[in-house]
């Protein structure tokens, strides 16, 4: 059986519009190259046509991959989340007790954590210690780097 991707409803558009992207206009778009460098004759030594190729296979690999993660998608309705305690798709303000740094979080499933946007992971060290705790309980988090505190100050929707 295969895992389940857990999307926030922001989630699921965004992997189901680029899927379109690629479906109507990348695939339009390589095919079109792929025609072009044919015509340019000797396909043995055409690099337009390699790259054509190799971009078209690329096109292709991540369709794939998107087919398969919207197919596995178990959405999270934000507007239903249990604001009480920690949970996929709340965003949440924690206080580093070490170096006294409020952080902002949103919790989200593995297939959309970004952590450059602020998206962590359920299954990250941060994420899964988090889950399940309430307004000012303090969390212990075990990670590579030691031991980390923190104690969390909101949890409020994510949208």
């Amino acid at each position: 059986m295969e895992k389940k991707n857990i999307l926030t409803y922001e989630g699921l558009k965004k992997y189901e519009d680029e899927l379109h992207e690629l479906k109507v206009n990348k695939r339009q778009e390589v095919a079109q190259k792929i025609k072009e460098a044919r015509e340019q004759g000797d396909l043995s030594e055409n690099a337009e046509y390699d790259a054509a190729k190799d971009e078209q296979r690329d096109i292709e690999a991540r369709i794939e991959d998107l087919e398969k993660i919207l197919k596995n998608a178990e959405v999270v309705v934000e507007d239903e989340v249990d604001l009480d305690k920690i949970n996929i798709g709340c965003r949440v303000k924690i206080l580093d007790i070490e170096y006294g740094e409020e952080l902002e979080y949103k919790i989200v499933g593995s297939t959309e954590a970004n952590s450059l946007k602020g998206k962590i992971s359920n299954e990250s060290p941060v994420g899964k210690a988090l889950i399940g705790h309430k307004v000012g309980d303090t969390v212990e988090v075990e990670t590579q780097a030691g031991v980390l505190y923190y104690t969390v100050i909101e949890i409020q929707r994510s949208n």
